[in-house]
């Protein structure tokens, strides 16, 4: 596959932005878009993100854009780093524009809303069998990414050309990526693990230690395992990059929003003072709710998703979900 046309990138938040500036960095035409036109003037204007990454210049190569036809259109590859919320509406906009594409792939965590499908599955609804296609998931923060710390990710395609592809576009000394056939892995470890990021956050403002988070975060893995495998993923999957690593990450470091969310609550606060704070989508709190309605479909057992759900959800107190998951009946790990 050619790599000398433009890569659009479809979402102007951070972790969109930092993806940008990391392929214009490694030589590549980036077209960065977003839906606010007077957000995309401004940061062409700046030339970077003050909204999302302020003060991190962008490469040259790098231009943005509100005009979607203009970023689907004049691109071989189409990357989406949107919110999950607005996966479906989007797809259907780049159908419209161009229904014969042929290159596009996602960095999107989380499951559709109506419906709490994979996103694999909302791409095969709305764009039918599109011969590449590929996720993009692992323990990334985009500021770290941006200014160029070292990074690793995972790449899962439906063709293995493809996910070479990508990685050939990405790869650089400092951003290395894997290469995967598991998408439905990689998506439900990239979901869930915001919601279990949640659950540590409850637990670390409760002012629990750091036998609580180690347990928390070993017994987390295994709940994604089992929805994983109930739907089809590969169990080596989940202690890779888009498992284990990723829940590591976003458990661990306080540049999570889902951990600060659940920081915010576990300390007292409401989800509407944590939102005032943190200022960015916290998919952990939407996806909470579909993977608690999916789980309960497949009757896969998931407790520490039951309980963010019911705190989240049915106002209960913090510490009773932390007393209803130790207070379960004793088995085998």
């Amino acid at each position: 596959m050619t790599t000398n046309n433009t890569i659009s990138i479809l979402g102007a938040g951070s972790w969109g932005t930092a993806l940008a500036i990391l392929l214009a960095k490694n030589g590549h035409k980036v077209l960065l878009w977003g839906r606010n036109k007077q957000k995309m003037l401004a940061m062409q204007e700046a030339g970077e993100n003050p909204f999302f990454l302020p003060d991190i210049a962008f490469p040259p190569g790098l231009q943005v854009t509100s005009d979607l036809q203009q970023a689907v259109t004049q691109s071989h590859d189409l990357l989406l780093v949107i919110p999950s919320h607005a996966f479906r509406d989007t797809l259907n906009k780049i159908q419209a524009i161009k229904p014969d594409i042929q290159n596009i792939s996602w960095a999107t965590k989380g499951l559709e809303a109506e419906t709490s499908q994979l996103l694999h599955q909302v791409v095969a609804e709305v764009l039918g069998n599109i011969p590449n296609q590929a996720v993009i998931s692992g323990p990334t923060f985009a500021k770290e990414v941006a200014i160029g710390l070292p990074t690793a990710v995972t790449i899962a395609a439906n063709n293995p050309d493809y996910s070479k592809h990508l990685a050939a576009l990405l790869c650089n000394e400092t951003f290395r990526p894997y290469l995967s056939d598991d998408i439905t892995g990689l998506e439900i470890g990239g979901a869930v693990k915001n919601v279990m990021a949640i659950a540590a956050g409850i637990a670390d403002g409760l002012g629990f230690g750091a036998n609580t988070r180690s347990a928390l975060i070993t017994r987390a893995l295994n709940e994604i395992g089992r929805l994983s495998g109930r739907l089809g993923g590969q169990q080596k999957t989940l202690m890779g990059l888009s498992g284990l690593g990723d829940l590591l990450l976003t458990c661990t470091d306080d540049q999570s929003r889902n951990r600060r969310m659940g920081l915010a609550i576990g300390k007292g606060q409401s989800m509407e003072q944590a939102y005032e704070a943190i200022q960015q989508v916290v998919e952990g709190v939407q996806t909470a709710k579909l993977v608690y309605a999916l789980a309960n479909q497949l009757e896969v057992e998931m407790p520490i998703v039951e309980q963010v759900y019911k705190v989240l959800y049915q106002n209960l107190p913090p510490r009773e979900a932390v007393h209803n998951l130790l207070s379960r009946d004793y088995k085998a790990e």
